[in-house]
């Protein structure tokens, strides 16, 4: 089969790949790119393990083509830390011990922070309804929905500290 070349922006930075029509997202991510963050659990987009975003949208990485990709923004787990500090989800599953062998981790994360930036202050019903296509078959999904919840607690706070200092240089 013909490889197709893929131009796409992927953790902020430009890339180009060639992969054939038929092959995923996911496999072009791991395979063709070395981005294994993002796992393949189930291949039929009903366990999240694969969760990326397209264009800020959350998608399985499993059920979009690479060629798909061509011309769009991708964000996985490798882009989720910046300058090598994590994000403040990626510090609190560490800290309520929100993961255990990792294979959901990396779709969990981006799903909580695709909720947090269009809901800084969600309830533990959104939180649980927002990380509902994500599977784990480890640490149950208490310790998961505390770290998001920590984790909006602390953005929120982020965001009052921007604030004031906007103010304060205005003044």
């Amino acid at each position: 089969m013909a490889a197709h070349l893929v131009s796409t922006t992927i953790n902020g930075d430009a890339v180009e790949f060639a992969c054939p029509a038929d092959e995923s997202l996911l496999s072009a991510l791991r395979n063709r790119l070395g981005l294994s963050g993002a796992k393949e659990g189930c291949g039929t987009g009903d366990c999240g393990a694969c969760s990326v975003t397209l264009d800020g949208r959350l998608v399985c990485s499993c059920l979009v083509l690479g060629v798909e990709a061509n011309g769009r923004k991708i964000t996985t787990i490798e882009g989720m830390a910046e300058n090598g500090v994590l994000h403040p989800l990626q510090e609190n599953f560490i800290e309520y011990a929100a993961l255990q062998c990792g294979i959901c981790t990396p779709g969990f994360l981006i799903a909580a922070k695709v909720l947090l930036e269009r809901n800084p202050n969600p309830t533990e019903t959104e939180i649980r309804y927002a990380l509902a296509g994500n599977l784990c078959r480890c640490t149950g999904y208490d310790k998961i929905v505390r770290a998001v919840q920590a984790s909006a607690r602390e953005l929120r706070q982020i965001e009052k500290r921007k604030g004031r200092k906007k103010k304060g240089k205005k003044s």
